[in-house]
């Protein structure tokens, strides 16, 4: 039986794991379904805005067999079985499979995207998308989350007139609240996004969008940013415990105790969390696992954090709970010239949760304060929204 250990999925939790074993002296194999060696997804937007060059984003090099697409798992003999015949033996097997974009049902989308219609999740959309876009080219993102966000503002940079079409009343709903939305919403349209709220899409004429009025938006270019769904088909098929994500204990295994899962493919206690922070606790914490440590993952206070471009610094960073509980203490400062927002909430003696927008100089301590979970020192509350 094999001892090494294979991890299935070459993004930002397993090229983490696969490092640590590496520097250990642990035998790893990645299979990386990917043709680009590991990189950072967090900073594709970064790329499609012309900001940095695909090289700047790579994670640190680890052993990848590229371009190879696990297919099934045999439990009993403990063999990855690939799409191009292979078969890789494991002691253990790591799920990274990260997630998958989100296809909203819309009509004139079938099983392959049209011409122009792009989702925006990997480097091949992002280059897809750069080649593309180009000055005064007409394009509309679906979707006004975090991801949406961020390409509608690197669409911009680049000289495209953009519009945006978010379903929801406000943007980034899952995140941050009205009031910081709207300066958010007033960010974007100074950078030229023209920004639609409470506007469903219907479905799509190639790239012509159409709206559930009848409205038609006519564009050359199409962005599908409606969010992502964990990947779990093969756990689904190889028989393991999989609610919204693959099952894992404290020590990331699964329900089969020779497979560990993380990143956005794993549940943890209830939670998929889709952020890159989680996904590096728990491939920090599995590689101490594996090299024999003892380590338990116990959950990861997740920290959401968007910069835009334009003129002047403008950050975004939202933590924690932001919507106030009866008898929760919530301190708020607005500055609408400045573009400014902070929000905390506090419950007793702790800092529970907080949304800032604008030059964030207090974000640090304010998320290390959060994160520790400490106690707030007996002062006026007004001084967390002060300057570090």
């Amino acid at each position: 039986m094999a001892t090494e250990t294979v991890v299935i999925g070459g993004g930002t939790a397993g090229a983490r794991v696969a490092h640590r074993l590496v520097t250990a002296g642990v035998p790893v194999t990645v299979l990386g379904e990917e043709t680009h060696g590991p990189y950072n997804r967090v900073l594709l937007a970064d790329v499609l805005a012309g900001r940095y060059g695909p090289e700047v984003i790579s994670l640190p090099d680890v052993p990848v067999r590229r371009g190879v697409r696990a297919v099934s798992i045999d439990r009993e003999r403990r063999l990855v079985h690939c799409a191009d015949g292979t078969a890789t033996p494991y002691g253990r097997l790591v799920l990274a499979t990260g997630s998958n974009p989100v296809l909203p049902p819309l009509r004139g989308l079938g099983g392959e995207l049209p011409d122009g219609v792009h989702p925006f999740r990997t480097l091949d959309d992002c280059a897809a998308l750069s080649a593309a876009v180009r000055p005064g080219l007409h394009a509309v993102v679906v979707g006004g989350g975090l991801l949406g966000v961020s390409a509608a503002r690197a669409l911009a940079a680049r000289g495209a007139r953009v519009v945006l079409a978010q379903q929801g009343e406000y943007l980034m709903e899952r995140h941050i609240d009205p009031a910081a939305s709207l300066l958010l919403r007033t960010h974007l349209e100074a950078l030229g996004v023209e920004v639609h709220t409470e506007c469903r899409v219907r479905g799509l004429r190639g790239t012509a969008v159409e709206l559930a009025d009848g409205f038609v938006l006519d564009s050359e270019l199409v962005v599908l940013a409606c969010g992502v769904r964990p990947r779990v088909g093969l756990a689904v098929e190889a028989g393991l415990d999989v609610r919204t994500g693959v099952v894992v204990d404290d020590r990331l295994r699964t329900s089969d105790p020779y497979i560990h899962a993380v990143g956005d493919c794993a549940e943890h206690d209830g939670r998929v969390y889709g952020l890159a922070g989680p996904a590096l606790d728990q491939a920090d914490v599995l590689a101490s696992v594996l090299t024999g440590q003892t380590a338990r993952y116990t959950g990861t206070r997740a920290l959401t954090r968007l910069t835009l471009s334009g003129q002047g610094p403008f950050d975004l960073a939202a933590f924690g709970e932001t919507s106030p509980l009866p008898g929760d203490d919530v301190v708020r400062l607005a500055d609408a010239t400045r573009g400014a927002y902070r929000k905390v909430v506090v419950r007793g003696d702790r800092l529970v949760g907080g949304i800032l927008l604008g030059d964030l100089t207090t974000v640090g301590e304010l998320a290390r304060t959060w994160e520790g979970d400490e106690p707030l020192p007996s002062t006026p509350l007004l001084h967390l929204l002060g300057g570090s």
